[in-house]
């Protein structure tokens, strides 16, 4: 992997934003824009389990799909306080992801402000929150909407990995998914470059998000984190201004999801197996344009 650090700027006018990072497709992380929230110091541990402890919510495991498993499939379930002391104790390789906090405590939008002066097209009604335990992983992957997303971290430090959407053949993308077949957890001490050799050619970048932290993902930006600490960050999504952005975000979300989920119940081993051939030939493909022995 070909991997860069992300620009990052302690504040940013409207202006240098859009022609710089939104404009261009570059992600950025800028410092102090949650600094003024009261979210920046109210939100913590304690707080979010006094306030929505009894909400049961869907928990994640570390281990990647397999050829039976539909996208964003729970593994378990439990009272979201218990996982938050689960998280506080220790490590736990659980996390939480686009749970909407704001349908069960509505006066948390009070705690902060829409950044509307950077890009229009929020979804006010879905501010989502991510969490995880120490040494929990989110595997690479891009979101299905293709929504640019405003990633603010607000406890704990997490390592994030960024390639740009074309990126897509270099990093085994599934076909008909939004994942990568290869597996990036300790992607910088141990990845596996004998089965997936294109991913040297992938162009990316990569982070650690820290308190306060807002990091801009453009639309289609494959991520891949890592819990350092055990932490909780919130995502502001933004439609695509064109129409072929929305309709893009739609497509995948609602036609490819349904076909894919359709196949994995049908014939999962066929079906499996002809997106794992597909996307060896689509690697394979990228590494002869750029010279490179399969």
């Amino acid at each position: 992997m070909q991997l860069k650090p992300v620009d990052t700027v302690k504040n940013i006018s409207s202006e240098d934003f859009r022609k710089l990072y939104y404009n261009t497709m570059k992600p950025l992380v800028i410092k102090d824009l949650s600094t003024s929230w009261s979210a920046y110091q109210k939100w913590n541990w304690d707080y979010f389990i006094d306030l929505v402890g009894e909400k049961e919510v869907g928990v994640y495991n570390n281990i990647k799909s397999d050829a039976y498993t539909p996208i964003n499939t729970a593994d378990a379930y439990m009272k979201f306080g218990d996982y938050l002391k689960k998280v506080k104790a220790g490590p736990l390789d659980l996390r939480i992801f686009l749970f909407n906090i704001l349908q069960h405590a509505p006066q948390l939008t009070a705690d902060f402000t829409w950044p509307d002066q950077f890009m229009k097209g929020f979804v006010k009604k879905f501010p989502m929150l991510f969490v995880g335990g120490q040494g929990s992983v989110t595997h690479l992957h891009f979101d299905i909407d293709m929504s640019h997303i405003l990633h603010t971290q607000f406890v704990g430090r997490k390592k994030v990995l960024l390639f740009p959407f074309e990126e897509q053949y270099k990093l085994y993308r599934k076909p008909w998914e939004v994942l990568s077949l290869a597996n990036f957890a300790n992607y910088s001490q141990d990845f596996d470059y004998q089965n997936f050799p294109a991913t040297k050619l992938a162009k990316g970048y990569e982070v650690i998000l820290e308190h306060g932290d807002t990091l801009f993902m453009p639309a289609g930006y494959w991520h891949h984190m890592e819990y350092l600490e055990a932490g909780f960050a919130m995502s502001l999504r933004a439609l695509q201004p064109s129409l072929g952005g929305k309709l893009t975000g739609v497509w995948k979300l609602f036609g490819m999801r349904s076909i894919d989920t359709l196949m994995k119940k049908t014939t999962p081993k066929w079906w499996y197996n002809r997106k794992r051939r597909k996307l060896m030939e689509y690697a394979a493909r990228e590494m002869k344009a750029a010279g490179v022995d399969a």
